[in-house]
């Protein structure tokens, strides 16, 4: 018997069908290196620039020449305000022979800049130990008779005939204290921060 051959059947067009049209092959001269398009350049244009980056300001440096500006709390500015009326007592004791007056005068600026550099935290502390310190400072410049006794009626001697610098000191811290306190308010509720109370 003869075997006849079989031909395999071929999956393609066939011959009697028209075939469709060829598409142009894309160029290559828009290609990179690594076979991938190149992005044509766009024209220049506005950029939109980065919100800047808000850094909290720096604080001022001191001025050159200016006074110091310390905060102190209560307890320091009581301290500083009785050791240097001490100090300054001893001192018109030495120098002015125990003037209650010279006493007296140098008392307001102490009491200014204890009611300056007091922190806002401790505001009404300064009219309070304002009045103390000019009582320690007085303990060098009172006179008296030697012994406890004596001293202790050489200053309130000294404390009732100096009232005027006492009151005028404490008026002086009370109304600077009253002051920076307002600016203190007012700055918190422009800001929209309750004040504590």
């Amino acid at each position: 018997m003869e075997q006849y051959r079989t031909r395999s059947p071929q999956y393609g067009p066939r011959r009697d069908r028209p075939r469709p049209p060829r598409q142009p092959v894309p160029s290559q001269a828009g290609r990179g290196a690594g076979g991938e398009p190149v992005r044509a350049a766009r024209p220049p244009g506005p950029r939109r620039r980065p919100a800047p980056v808000r850094r909290p300001a720096p604080a001022p440096a001191p001025a050159a020449g200016g006074l110091p500006n310390p905060r102190l709390t209560g307890l320091g500015s009581g301290l500083f305000c009785a050791v240097v009326m001490f100090l300054l007592g001893a001192l018109c004791s030495a120098l002015f022979g125990s003037s209650l007056t010279a006493y007296g005068v140098l008392f307001l600026p102490v009491s200014v800049l204890t009611a300056l550099w007091v922190r806002r935290g401790d505001l009404m502390t300064a009219p309070v130990v304002v009045p103390i310190a000019f009582a320690v400072g007085l303990l060098p410049v009172a006179d008296g008779e030697d012994g406890t006794g004596g001293t202790l009626m050489g200053l309130v001697t000294a404390l009732a005939t100096q009232a005027g610098w006492l009151y005028g000191g404490t008026l002086v811290a009370g109304l600077i204290v009253i002051v920076r306190r307002i600016r203190l308010v007012h700055r918190r509720r422009t800001a929209g921060v309750r004040p504590p109370v």
